[in-house]
């Protein structure tokens, strides 16, 4: 499946990656009931940095109870870099302080990967 087969509707909400191997870091979380604006302006800036950071490939994010943000890196470097950045440190604190009950952060590395679009009936297999 090429770039121009995936519509503006699934760009938008998944990551599309390159071809394996990288790597996903799979963020869960329980929310507090504290500062949902400010924990929502919190979530767009680091959103937007992350997207600014060597080695960032995409990410996909949901949230209902349980909330779960995954973010996918070329490298373990990228990753470490990410984890130490000043402004998501800052961010780190917040949620442990403010904003979380509980998270885990899961990293794996993606050796396949395949999909299917069901508005021109594609699907793609890459290891």
């Amino acid at each position: 499946m090429t770039e121009a087969c995936v519509t503006t509707t699934t760009i938008n909400m998944i990551a599309q990656t390159p071809q394996p191997p990288y790597y996903a870091v799979i963020f869960s979380s329980l929310r507090t009931a504290v500062d949902d604006v400010e924990y929502a302006e919190m979530a767009e800036k680091m959103e937007k940095l992350a997207r600014q950071q060597y080695g960032f490939l995409g990410m996909e994010s949901a949230r209902n109870e349980l909330g779960i943000t995954v973010s996918y890196w070329k490298d373990m470097d990228s990753i470490k870099s990410w984890k130490m950045n000043a402004d998501h440190l800052f961010a780190q604190r917040m949620g442990q302080e403010r904003w979380y009950k509980y998270y885990t952060t899961r990293i794996a590395l993606v050796e396949r990967d395949y999909a299917f679009d069901n508005n021109n009936n594609t699907k793609y297999e890459r290891e």
